[in-house]
C-alpha cells in the first residue's frame, strides 16, 4: 500500500503545470528540490537502480543459460564437453540484450518487448509453484527458524533484511514518469487517469506470481529453499522426476523475462546518456552515437557482472541507500514542494510522516544490511561468476 500511494504520488506530478509534462524522475526531482540538489539525489538512484537491476538481470539470465546448457548437454552427450565458463555465459547474454536493444530507439516502440516479459515471467512463475504442488513436499521439511536467528539483534537485523527484500520485489518507481511519457495526454482524457489503470493491472499481475510463489514456495520447500532461490530448490528436489524438456521450458521463459527486462530497465540510462550528449552538442543524438552508447553501458553493466558476481548480497545495503529513498520519500516530498499543500493540512501532514518514516526505515535498513555482513561475512568472489 505505501508503495502505491508513493506510485499515485508520482502518476499525478506527471503534468505538475497543464502543457508541461516531466517524463524523467530526474527531472521531477530538479523541478521539486533545485537543479544542484536534485541531480545529487536523484541522479545516484536512478542510474542504480537502472543499472543495477541490469547487472542482476545478467547475472540471473547468465546462470539461467548455464543451466539450461546443462540440462540439454548432460554427461557423455556431443555438446557436453563444450561446457563454458560463467564470464563467457554473461557475455553471450549481454549480446543478445544490446543487439535487441539496437532496434528499439525508445520506451514507445518497446510495448511487444514489455508484453513478452510479462506472458513469460507469469509462465515460469506459474510452472514453479503449478510443479511444487503437484510433487508435493519433500520428507523432512522443515520451518522453524533457529533461536539465535530469531532473538536479539540477529533476528532484528534479519527482519529488517525481510523487509527490504519484500520492498525490492516491487521496484520499479524509477520508471513511472518514463512509462507515462509514452501515453497521450490532453485536458478531457490526462495521462494519470490510464496510467494508473494500468498501475494498478501491473500491480495485481505481479501479486499474482509472487505470493503464489512465496506462499507454496515456503510450504514446499521451508528453510531448505537456498539463497539463489525457488527454482534452484524445485531442481535439487524434483530435478530427477520431472521430465527435463519442463525444466528446461522454465529457463527459457526465465532467460526470456531476463532479456525483456533489461530493455525496459537500461533504456532511463540510455535516455540520461543521450541527454547529456545532446545538450552539450546542442544537436540531436545520431544513430551511430545512439548505438555507441548503449554498447558502453551494456560493457559497463557486462564488467560489473564479471566483477561482482556477488551483487545480490549486496542488494539489501545499496538498495537501502537508493531504492529506498526514491521509492518511499522522495515522492512525497515531491508532493509537498510541488503541490505546495496547505501547512499542517491533510495531505501536508500524511506526506511529511511517510516520507520521515522512509528517511527512518532506509537508515534501520543499511544499519541492518552492514551488521549482517558484518556478522557473517561475505564471500567476494571478485571476477569469478
Amino acid at each position: 500500500m505505501w508503495q502505491l500511494y508513493t506510485t499515485w504520488l508520482l502518476v499525478n506530478l506527471h503534468e505538475p503545470v497543464p502543457g508541461i509534462r516531466c517524463s524523467r524522475f530526474v527531472r521531477m526531482s530538479i523541478l521539486a528540490f533545485g537543479p544542484k540538489l536534485g541531480k545529487l539525489l536523484a541522479i545516484f538512484p536512478v542510474m542504480y537502480l537502472s543499472g543495477g537491476s541490469c547487472v542482476m538481470l545478467i547475472i540471473t539470465a547468465g546462470s539461467s543459460m548455464e543451466q539450461l546448457f546443462n540440462i540439454i548437454c548432460e554427461e557423455g552427450t556431443m555438446c557436453g564437453s563444450m561446457s563454458l565458463s560463467g564470464t563467457q555465459w554473461f557475455l553471450i547474454f549481454t549480446c543478445i540484450a544490446l543487439i535487441i536493444a539496437q532496434l528499439f530507439p525508445n520506451l514507445n516502440s518497446i510495448a511487444r518487448v514489455s508484453l513478452t516479459g510479462a506472458i513469460t515471467s507469469i509462465g515460469y512463475c506459474t510452472m514453479i509453484w503449478a510443479l511444487s504442488i503437484s510433487k508435493g513436499r519433500p520428507n523432512d521439511v522443515s520451518y522453524g527458524i533457529p533461536v539465535a536467528d530469531r532473538t536479539g539483534m540477529t533476528g532484528f537485523g534479519n527482519i529488517l533484511n525481510a523487509i527490504g527484500i519484500i520492498m525490492l520485489a516491487f521496484r520499479g518507481h524509477n520508471l513511472i514518469l518514463e512509462i507515462q511519457g509514452t501515453l497521450p495526454s490532453d485536458s478531457k482524457h490526462p495521462s494519470r487517469k490510464s496510467m494508473w489503470r494500468g498501475v494498478m493491472v501491473s500491480y495485481m499481475i505481479i501479486a499474482m506470481c509472487l505470493f503464489p510463489l512465496a506462499i507454496v514456495g515456503f510450504w514446499a520447500y521451508g528453510n531448505e529453499i537456498p539463497e539463489e532461490g525457488i527454482l534452484t530448490a524445485f531442481t535439487k528436489f524434483h530435478g530427477q522426476d520431472t521430465s527435463k524438456y519442463v525444466i528446461g521450458l522454465i529457463y527459457i521463459w526465465l532467460t526470456i523475462s531476463c532479456i525483456t527486462s533489461y530493455q525496459i530497465y537500461a533504456m532511463p540510462a540510455f535516455d540520461n546518456l543521450e541527454f547529456i550528449y545532446a545538450s552539450s552538442k546542442k544537436r540531436r543524438c545520431p544513430g551511430w552515437v545512439r548505438a555507441g552508447i548503449r554498447l558502453f553501458f551494456g560493457g559497463v553493466t557486462f564488467f560489473v557482472a564479471v566483477a561482482f558476481p556477488f551483487l545480490g548480497k549486496l542488494a539489501p545495503l545499496i538498495g537501502g541507500m537508493a531504492a529506498v529513498p526514491l521509492t518511499f520519500v522522495y515522492p512525497c516530498f515531491m508532493w509537498i514542494s510541488i503541490r505546495k499543500p496547505r501547512p499542517k493540512g491533510a495531505m501536508w501532514s500524511l506526506n511529511l510522516g511517510v516520507g520521515s518514516i522512509g528517511i527512518v526505515l532506509s537508515l534501520l535498513l543499511i544499519v541492518a544490511a552492514v551488521w549482517k555482513l558484518d556478522d557473517k561475512g561475505l564471500n567476494a568472489n571478485f571476477f569469478r561468476p
